[in-house]
């Protein structure tokens, strides 16, 4: 291997190493302004966009012993997307491009050690983002003591309401 292609999957497998998530993407066909356009979306939402040689790619995951992306069925234009954060907001944004041009599709990905298919993207893009599924998770944790306060509460109204019955009925 020549020493610029070296220096690359050096990179390569020092983004992957960095990044909370990574995602592969086909991007065949795909005009200059949309791809700018894509990378401009990316970068709102926190990741970065590189187009890399798949074999190139291959090697990073070879030198990084992840068999999952040296073994990868990457075929044709590969661009890989990589970030901190939010791994949905990032895979939302891909499959959203997607609907809006057609060449753009996911192909993999890595994620908290894991190697994702393109399905399993697809997934990620549709689970809310970190913020609400925090707040989902203390909604769940609060459940319980907010029934406990709701169930000592009505014990104690039904006997107010006695009273406040009885009370009525005496000044009858």
């Amino acid at each position: 291997m020549r020493n610029d292609q070296r220096y690359i999957v050096e990179y390569i497998s020092n983004l992957i190493k960095d990044a909370d998530y990574v995602y592969f993407i086909s991007y065949a066909g795909l005009t200059v302004k949309a791809f700018s356009e894509l990378r401009t979306t990316l970068a709102g939402n926190g990741a970065e966009c590189h187009v890399l040689k798949n074999t190139l790619i291959r090697k990073a995951g070879e030198a990084l012993s992840i068999e999952g992306i040296a073994q990868m069925a990457l075929t044709e234009g590969t661009a890989m997307v990589s970030g901190k954060g939010d791994a949905a907001v990032a895979a939302k944004a891909i499959v959203d491009f997607g609907k809006k041009f057609q060449n753009v599709a996911p192909k993999g990905g890595y994620f908290e050690g894991e190697v994702l298919s393109a399905a399993a993207v697809a997934d990620i893009a549709t689970l809310p983002s970190k913020p609400v599924l925090q707040a989902m998770l203390l909604g769940v944790l609060q459940a319980p003591s907010r029934n406990l306060v709701s169930v000592l509460n009505a014990k104690a109204a039904s006997i107010l309401n006695v009273l406040n019955a009885y009370k009525d009925k005496i000044q009858e």
